[in-house]
C-alpha cells in the first residue's frame, strides 16, 4: 500500500470514457487539479462501441425530446470545430418506406433536424430520387424516392483519447487499468482507495469530491465503491455493430427504416468496409461481458437484404462488437428504442460531507455539455472555479486552418511526399496536426521503424504508449487505431509482444 504524501486533489474523477476525459479536460481548464482513474483502457467500454456519430438523433424527434436533439445539434458544429481529423460530416441516404413513416412527417422531422440547431458546416436535407444515381443503384426495385440528410462520422475511440490529452495537458493526472476499489468519506474529504491492473500495487489518495462517470457501472460505482445510496437508476441497453465488406460507391451512408420503427445506420468504414447498426436489445449482465449474439446478426442482414439488392448473410460479417448504453430510468415501461438519451444527475453531499455527483445516461455527442452542467453542480464547492472555456477550444491535433480536413491532408501529404498515400492520410486524419510532431525528424519510410503491418509502423506504437496511455494490444488495434482489421494473427501478436516489452523497459 503507498500512500500519496500530497495534498488532496480537487476532484476524482471515476471512469475514463467520454464523459469521465470531458469532465476532467473541462475542470483541469478551470483551475482544479484532477486525478482520473480508469478501471480499464480510455474508452473500453461503451465509448469506443458506438455508431461512430455525433448526431442530434432524428428519430427523437418522435418522442419530442426537442431540448435534446436542439442540445446535440449545436454540439455537432462545436465538435467539428474542435476536432475536424476525427470527425466529419456524412451524407446520408434514407430511401422512403412508407409502412414506417409517411412522406410528411420525414419532411417535418429533417425540416427541424435542419433548423433547430443553428446549421452552419452542415449542408441542408432535402429529396433525393434514387431512381438515376448512384445511391439508387444497389437498392432494391421498390426504393426509388428518399431523402438526402447530414450528420457528422466521428472516432469515438479517439475522441477520448484526445480529450484525455488535453485534461493531462492543462495538469490532470490520468490513470489508467487503475480501478477505484473503495473511497469513503473522511469529513470534508474522499480517501479513495486505487489499484493498477497490472502490478496490483495500491495507493490512496484524498480528494475534495468525486465525479462518477462510470456509465455502465455507475450505481456499482455509487454503491459498491463509494457507499453511498442512489436516488436513480439506469437501464442497461446493448447495441451491437457489424463490418462487413462494402457493396457501394460513393463516400455517402445510408439510413434504412426498420419495420420495428428503428433506424439502422449502414456506414463507409476504413476504405472498402461497411459499418452496419445498431441493435437496440435491454441489458441485464454484465456490461464488460457483452457480445452479439445469432439472433442479432440475422436482424440486421434481414434488414439489409430488404433494402439492398444483395444477399447479405452471417458468413459474411467479418467483425462485430456490441456495447451497452447506460440510459437514465425514468421508471417508464417504454421500450429500449424509446427510453430518453438525455442526462441526469445525482449529487450527494455538502454542510460538511465531501461531495459526490453522478452522472446517469447521456450520449457521446453531448459529453461536453454534460461535463460543462456537471460542473456547475460543483461549483458551489469550488467557488473559485473557473469559467466554462471548452465550446471555442480545439482538441489535440484539431488546430486545421478553417477546420478544413480534405486541405489538410492534401498539404499534410505533400510535405511528406515520401510518404505512400495510403500512409499520409491515415496519419493526417488520425493524428491533425500532431501527425508533424508524430514524423518529427523521419524523411523516410525506414525512419518509421519496424513495420508490424498493413500501415502500421513502430513510430505509431511508440507515440500511443508515450502520449496516448497505450499498454495493450487491443488499445492500439482497436481503439488508437482500426489497424487489427487489417493484421493477421501473427501480425497481432507482435504488436502485443512489443508493448509488453515496451511495459518491461518502462517498468
Amino acid at each position: 500500500m503507498v500512500t500519496e504524501p500530497t495534498k488532496p486533489a480537487d476532484l476524482l474523477v471515476i471512469g475514463g470514457g467520454i464523459n469521465g476525459v470531458g469532465v476532467a479536460r473541462d475542470a483541469a481548464g478551470r483551475g482544479l487539479s484532477v486525478v482520473l482513474a480508469e478501471k480499464d483502457d480510455l474508452g473500453e467500454g461503451t465509448s469506443s462501441r458506438t455508431g461512430k456519430y455525433i448526431h442530434g438523433g432524428l428519430r427523437y424527434l418522435e418522442y419530442y425530446e426537442f431540448r435534446l436533439v436542439r442540445e446535440a445539434l449545436i454540439e455537432r458544429e462545436v465538435l467539428l470545430a474542435a476536432a475536424p481529423h476525427v470527425t466529419w460530416p456524412l451524407r446520408l441516404i434514407l430511401p422512403h418506406s412508407p409502412e414506417q413513416r409517411p412522406r410528411w412527417l420525414i419532411q417535418l422531422g429533417l425540416f427541424l433536424y435542419d433548423h433547430l440547431g443553428g446549421r452552419k458546416r452542415i449542408p441542408a436535407s432535402g429529396p433525393v430520387n434514387l431512381s438515376s444515381g448512384s445511391e439508387g443503384e444497389v437498392l432494391r426495385a421498390p426504393f426509388r424516392k428518399g431523402f438526402a440528410y447530414y450528420d457528422c462520422w466521428v472516432d469515438d475511440a479517439r475522441l477520448v483519447v484526445l480529450n484525455a490529452r488535453d485534461a493531462a495537458a492543462r495538469g490532470a493526472t490520468v490513470l489508467t487499468r487503475t480501478a477505484v476499489v473503495a473511497t469513503r468519506r473522511e469529513g470534508d474529504l474522499w480517501r479513495a482507495t486505487l489499484r493498477d491492473s497490472d502490478s496490483g500495487e495500491t495507493r490512496t489518495l484524498h480528494a475534495r469530491a468525486v465525479f462518477n462517470a462510470g456509465g455502465p457501472w455507475v450505481e456499482r460505482v455509487l454503491g459498491t465503491v463509494a457507499g453511498v445510496n442512489a436516488h436513480r437508476r439506469i437501464r442497461l441497453v446493448k447495441g451491437s455493430h457489424i463490418i462487413t465488406k462494402r457493396w457501394w460507391q460513393g463516400t455517402h451512408g445510408y439510413v434504412l427504416q426498420n419495420t420495428d420503427r428503428r433506424l439502422i445506420f449502414v456506414n463507409p468504414y476504413q476504405d472498402d468496409l461497411a459499418l452496419v447498426g445498431t441493435t437496440d436489445i435491454p441489458f441485464d449482465g454484465r456490461p464488460e461481458d457483452a457480445a452479439i449474439d445469432g439472433g442479432e446478426i440475422d436482424y440486421l442482414c434481414t434488414i439489409l437484404n430488404r433494402y439492398f439488392d444483395l444477399a447479405m448473410t452471417p458468413d459474411q460479417v467479418l467483425a462485430s462488437f456490441s456495447g451497452v448504453r447506460p440510459l437514465f430510468d425514468d421508471d417508464s415501461t417504454k421500450n429500449a428504442s424509446a427510453v430518453t438519451r438525455d442526462y441526469e444527475f445525482d449529487l450527494s453531499g455538502g454542510d460538511g460531507q465531501a461531495p459526490i455527483l453522478s452522472a446517469f445516461g447521456g450520449k457521446l455527442t453531448t459529453y461536453r455539455k454534460l461535463a460543462e452542467h456537471g460542473l456547475e453542480r460543483l461549483k458551489p464547492f469550488f467557488p473559485t472555479m473557473g469559467r466554462p472555456w471548452t465550446a471555442g477550444t480545439p482538441l489535440p491535433g484539431g488546430e486545421l486552418p478553417n477546420a478544413d480536413l480534405t486541405a489538410w491532408v492534401a498539404e499534410f501529404a505533400h510535405r511528406h511526399a515520401w510518404l505512400p498515400a495510403s500512409l499520409a492520410r491515415h496519419y493526417a486524419q488520425t493524428y491533425g496536426t500532431d501527425a508533424t510532431l508524430l514524423l518529427d525528424g523521419a524523411k523516410a519510410t525506414a525512419d518509421l521503424g519496424r513495420h508490424f503491418g498493413g500501415l502500421l509502423y513502430e513510430i505509431e506504437l511508440q507515440w500511443a504508449v508515450e502520449r496516448e496511455w497505450a499498454r495493450r494490444g487491443a488499445d492500439v488495434l482497436e481503439r488508437r487505431t482500426k489497424h487489427g482489421l487489417f493484421l493477421t494473427v501473427d501480425e497481432r501478436r507482435a504488436v502485443a509482444h512489443w508493448l509488453a516489452d515496451a511495459r518491461r523497459t518502462a517498468a
